[in-house]
């Protein structure tokens, strides 16, 4: 694991490279009653050449460092953690396994560490990196997922910190996953507000591809970041290579707030063409089915299908920058 310990006197002391070990903390840390805690996720891959790649680090630091910055931890240096990543991901270099769908998942976190009872800034933090092999989010190949579409409970809303990456945001998320569970369904579709604007399904960003009412002109379509949305990665590579590969196609890229109304409207109309999540862990997540309102809203897949045509080609388009066999700059050599 990677340890770097900071305090507001002296600011952040010498990085280390240490075994995985048990932290050890005093029961009156302020992480453990005030949740001053944040993390990102991230993957390290490895080419066909051997070499060890990490994919658009600089906008999980970006991130990271908003998150901290949010509930008063301190900032770094994104260049500079970059770098000590690259170096912790080489050194475990026997972790990452050099099939394609397989990692190295990295979870930088972020904690304050100072022993008090007050509600104030933190004067000392812990940021760490523990890492862990992964293999292929659909080990058998893509699985679509049917969906809840959420009203009672709330993600995120507007002036909070739905779109920074707080450990606090998750927990309160297991319940009503876990009621969604016990009706038959996967995950959670976070509505929000009277108007039930779709937001986010749930810990990933969510997509829909349909067709425009009024022009007929495909859309892919997703919820602007307006301050409830996370700023994924995935997210934000889904858009660049849909405006670069399929606005020239036709298709009009759009980050609007639209409603579940829109898309059962859709779906009946025969518009709505497919549906799916992106985040770090699966990269897309095509969903079949979203239960709303007592009724199926049936997201374009026929039944023997598994995923459309558009998470299908993202999955392959991200993936392929991921491993190095289309070379960009979104792929981080170590």
């Amino acid at each position: 694991m990677l340890t770097i310990e900071w305090n507001k006197t002296t600011g952040w002391q010498k990085p280390h490279i240490v075994p995985y070990q048990n932290l050890s903390l005093d029961p009156a840390t302020c992480v453990f009653h005030y949740a001053f805690e944040c993390f990102e996720g991230m993957k390290a891959y490895k080419d066909k050449a051997g070499q060890i790649r990490l994919f658009r680090p600089e906008k999980n630091m970006e991130r990271f460092n908003k998150s901290a910055a949010r509930i008063a931890l301190p900032n770094f240096s994104s260049t500079a953690l970059i770098d000590l990543i690259a170096q912790f991901a080489k050194l475990e270099s026997r972790f990452i396994p050099q099939e394609r769908g397989y990692s190295l998942y990295l979870r930088p976190t972020m904690i304050g560490t100072q022993k008090t009872l007050g509600v104030n800034p933190p004067g000392s933090a812990l940021l760490f990196v523990i890492a862990s092999p992964v293999g292929p989010y659909y080990p058998t190949g893509f699985k679509a997922v049917s969906l809840e579409a959420t009203d009672y409970a709330v993600r995120a809303w507007p002036g909070g910190v739905g779109d920074k990456k707080l450990g606090a945001n998750y927990a309160p998320c297991i319940v009503p996953q876990r009621e969604a569970m016990s009706r038959g369904f996967q995950q959670n579709l976070w509505l929000f507000g009277e108007e039930q604007y779709v937001t986010e399904v749930g810990t990933m960003n969510f997509f829909v591809a349909m067709k425009n009412k009024q022009t007929g002109q495909k859309e892919l379509i997703t919820a602007p970041l307006d301050g409830t949305i996370l700023e994924g990665v995935t997210r934000d590579s889904v858009l660049s290579l849909a405006r670069e590969r399929l606005a020239p196609e036709g298709w009009n890229v759009v980050e609007r707030k639209y409603t579940m109304k829109e898309l059962d409207e859709a779906a009946s109309e025969g518009r709505l063409i497919e549906a799916f999540g992106a985040g770090t862990a699966a990269i897309v997540s095509p969903v079949r089915t979203i239960s709303w309102k007592g009724k199926l809203v049936h997201c374009g897949l026929k039944d023997h299908e598994e995923s459309g045509e558009i998470a299908t080609k993202m999955k392959n388009w991200i993936e392929a920058r991921q491993y190095g066999d289309d070379e960009h700059e979104w792929s981080y050599i170590c």
